[in-house]
């Protein structure tokens, strides 16, 4: 099946490579209808349904072929684009002609390609919401370097008030704040009165008299300044930005409520977050990458693989090297990143398998990618055999790290 939005072109083909059927179908229900006609005419049996190539992996028709019990294998295009070199040297490329591709590449190198996961529903739905509330959050962090941004081009004095206060601009006391006095003129004519009730509104419980001193006094001191009508008109873009930032965060408190929700209601859920460094959220992120259908992963070093954590070797004649996967799933390894630093507070073999790395030379990234890697083979066992995560059986004693030999100095030339 080659897929495009509004039209997909199907072609079916025998064992022996013979065009069957080069057919058009609208992207609606009349069309898969007309689908599911066509391969029960050629015999589609119920106990092995013919199985279906196409170049992606999400969309309403592939989640229908699914839904059919169908096997669907998900081809990577730059792959389609090498097959079908093999039948036209002179570049000929059309829907029709790809899907006739598309069906050879299941009838020659079907074990070549894995058809996609057969995952739950309900770690489908996990998985869609952990991605958006993702990339809610990096929205939420691009509208708040815009601000910072505009903020230092005529109130930098307000971004100096909370560059170290937890949360930053997109915390809701700065928020409060800005909102009431978003130029440095207002800032410098708010009372103390003021300043207490947009902390409250901000939802400050705790040393609101020490925050409304130590603002008062910062805004309140000498600073540069636009001129007044330019000052005006940037304290205008400021509220602009300032309501796109409380939307941002806004949608990520909702997603982040909605995936906790569907997050707590699946078995895997205690089994993740028995692991030192993860929490619901991105305990959902990995089980939204990794799905649950036990097997998607042949063994532990294929999820290593596939989460970018595992190295590979480059070796051609005299020249072998080992180096970091650069293909791999980008929101795995990101989740791995921020699961294996809140680890290092949280767990002291963790730590210590850290530290070991870092004293026999490894960099930071080197040092935590290693951990991760080591964290995803406990993890593919406490899913298998469906335990929870063990401190004493995961990091037993280890001898404490050696330092790295000193580098000798080099030598110098005396010369008379």
């Amino acid at each position: 099946m080659d897929w495009a939005d509004d039209h997909h072109d199907i072609a079916i083909v025998d064992h022996r490579g013979t065009l069957l059927v080069s057919h058009r179908i609208d992207d609606d229900a009349a069309g898969f209808a007309t689908l599911l006609n066509l391969l029960a005419e050629h015999q589609d049996p119920t106990s092995a349904p013919i199985p279906v190539a196409i170049e992606t992996s999400r969309g309403l028709v592939v989640a229908n072929l699914r839904m059919a019990g169908r096997p669907v294998y998900a081809i990577n295009p730059m792959a389609v684009a090498r097959y079908r070199e093999r039948s036209s040297v002179a570049g000929r490329k059309s829907d029709a002609f790809d899907a006739r591709t598309l069906a050879n590449i299941l009838r020659t190198d079907a074990h070549e390609h894995r058809p996609l996961a057969d995952d739950s529903v309900l770690v489908q739905a996990i998985r869609v919401l952990a991605r958006a509330q993702q990339d809610a959050v990096w929205d939420r962090l691009q509208v708040q370097n815009k601000l910072r941004a505009h903020l230092l081009q005529y109130f930098p004095a307000f971004v100096r008030a909370y560059d170290k206060v937890a949360g930053g601009l997109s915390g809701a006391d700065a928020q409060a704040v800005l909102a009431i006095a978003p130029t440095p003129t207002l800032a410098a004519q708010l009372t103390r009165a003021q300043l207490r009730a947009a902390l409250r509104r901000g939802g400050r419980q705790r040393r609101i008299e020490h925050e409304v001193e130590r603002l008062h006094s910062l805004l309140r001191a000498p600073q540069l300044r636009q001129p007044a009508p330019v000052e005006e008109a940037m304290g205008k873009q400021c509220v602009v930005i300032l309501g796109q930032l409380a939307a941002a965060t806004a949608g990520c408190n909702d997603l982040a409520d909605a995936l906790t929700k569907a997050f707590n209601r699946h078995p895997d859920a205690a089994i993740l977050t028995s692991f030192p460094g993860l929490a619901e959220i991105s305990g959902a992120r990995i089980l939204g990458e990794i799905g649950d259908d036990r097997t998607r992963f042949a063994d532990a070093r294929a999820l290593k693989a596939y989460a970018g954590s595992a190295p590979i070797t480059r070796a051609s004649g005299r020249s072998s090297y080992v180096s970091r996967r650069r293909i791999k799933n980008n929101r795995l390894a990101d989740a791995g990143y921020t699961w294996t630093l809140s680890s290092l507070r949280t767990s002291p073999g963790a730590r210590s398998h850290y530290d070991r790395r870092r004293a026999i030379g490894d960099r930071h990234s080197a040092a935590q990618r290693n951990l991760y890697n080591r964290f995803l083979g406990m993890l593919h066992h406490c899913l298998q055999a469906k335990t929870l995560f063990d401190e004493k059986a995961a990091f037993p004693a280890q001898p404490p790290p050696q330092p790295a030999p000193p580098t000798p100095p080099a030598r110098t030339r005396l010369t008379c």
